[in-house]
């Protein structure tokens, strides 16, 4: 299949030689985009993701949910640099990397094709991560301290993150089955939704659920930065200011304004009303979908892609919402949305469709059989690995609080004491 040259990534990471011995020049313009899309994807992944999730929850408890974001940004945000990104891209073998970039030494030129020094894809990289981190947050709202958040974070980054992006996107077993996911379909949504699943499943359901958050408002300013700063996610891996980067700008839109009338329609159809936040959550099925392929697929196919991941999203809202207490629809949005996405790839690539195009052996069949090992790879390691890290840690730390804390919310003894709750 005729891939954008981001996609080299996967044979850098997998030569048996540091990445940093190259003698080509980075581009000061494509470094500049790289440096950008970061920046929108930490504006994603701090206010974005910590107004949406602050909007979704009871007023006794929204100061604590965003609290509880910006703790893991910054925890995991220090492993990342610790080890996180080394494991995930430096050379080493197909199930993880190795420890050249520990503590983010030896980094310099990314090989031949690319035009970014390796720090700019550090910091990239970074954005990826926390966005993947920080949406398991909204899942399990009013019912988890931050310190449990804190210990949790890390693990997690380690355990379930690193080695998933390594075998997706660094080279490693699932790329060398044909596993696709332009920008993180499978790698970030996902793999959040099913790990928010996991923690959704573990913690229990709130024992005062209100039908909606206390604050609309910020959550859907939080869902408009989301729609703006998850653009970074395709822009970037374009690896420069190139044809690609703008066409999967263009799909990114497309799709998530697809999804959003699309979510809008169906709740007009089942309920007899549409409602905003249902807009944005449109919205974010159809970037959650598009992600896989935003670069990969024609105008037309990303807006039937956002289309279909937002019915899909909404019918699947209204199927688990008696079984999964997920505070801000985590699983629904970015775990179905991402699963769709990542199954439509293959067809829409078709340039029948518009897409790209598929070359050598590689048919729709075998492309189809390779998305849904990825998705079953993905949602296996997600739930597994979930589990097993918040395990370890309420070993500790209890993962959900007292009854009298939950109901009294997060927030009071804060308020309170002017210090946080670690318990």
């Amino acid at each position: 299949m005729r891939l954008p040259h981001a996609l080299l990534i996967f044979l850098a990471v997998a030569a048996p030689e540091p990445v940093f011995a190259q003698v080509a020049a980075a581009d000061s313009g494509d470094t500049g985009w790289m440096l950008l899309c970061a920046l929108l994807l930490l504006v994603a992944a701090l206010p974005g993701l910590m107004l949406r999730h602050g909007g979704q929850v009871n007023v006794r408890s929204a100061l604590s949910v965003m609290a509880q974001g910006a703790a893991v940004a910054a925890m995991a945000s220090i492993v990342w640099a610790l080890a996180g990104y080394s494991l995930a891209y430096a050379p080493g073998g197909s199930w993880i990397g190795g420890g050249a970039n520990l503590l983010l030494a030896n980094l310099g030129q990314l090989p031949d094709g690319l035009t970014v020094p390796e720090s700019a894809f550090v910091l990239f990289q970074l954005g990826l991560a926390l966005i993947a981190a920080c949406l398991p947050v909204g899942a399990v709202a009013e019912r988890t301290p931050i310190g449990w958040w804190i210990a949790f974070a890390p693990l997690w980054l380690l355990l379930v993150y690193a080695p998933l992006a390594h075998a997706v996107w660094g080279g490693g077993w699932l790329a060398e089955l044909g596993v696709m996911d332009f920008a993180g379909a499978l790698g970030i949504h996902a793999l959040a939704g099913f790990s928010a699943l996991a923690l959704a499943l573990i913690v229990g359901r709130r024992r005062e659920r209100g039908d909606a958050g206390h604050a609309p408002v910020l959550s859907l300013a939080g869902g408009a930065l989301l729609w703006i700063g998850l653009s970074g996610a395709v822009g970037g891996w374009a690896m420069g200011a190139t044809d690609d980067a703008a066409t999967a700008l263009l799909n990114h839109h497309f799709a998530a304004c697809a999804g959003a009338l699309g979510w809008a329609l169906l709740d007009k159809l089942l309920g007899g009303r549409s409602s905003a936040t249902g807009v944005l959550s449109g919205a974010l099925a159809g970037i959650a979908a598009i992600s896989a392929s935003a670069a990969l697929v024609g105008t037309g196919g990303a807006m039937l892609i956002g289309l279909i991941a937002a019915i899909v999203c909404r019918i699947g809202a209204g199927a688990l919402a008696r079984w999964v207490d997920d505070s801000a629809g985590i699983f629904v949005i970015h775990g179905l949305g991402g699963a769709t996405g990542a199954l439509l790839l293959p067809v829409f690539v078709l340039p029948l469709l518009g897409g790209v195009g598929f070359e050598g052996n590689i048919g729709l069949t075998g492309a189809l059989v390779s998305q849904i090992i990825g998705l079953a790879v993905v949602a296996l390691w997600a739930l597994v690995g979930s589990a097993i890290a918040a395990l370890i840690v309420s070993v500790v730390i209890p993962m959900r609080v007292s009854p009298e804390a939950e109901a009294e919310g997060l927030d009071a003894r804060q308020h309170g004491q002017q210090s946080w709750d670690f318990r």
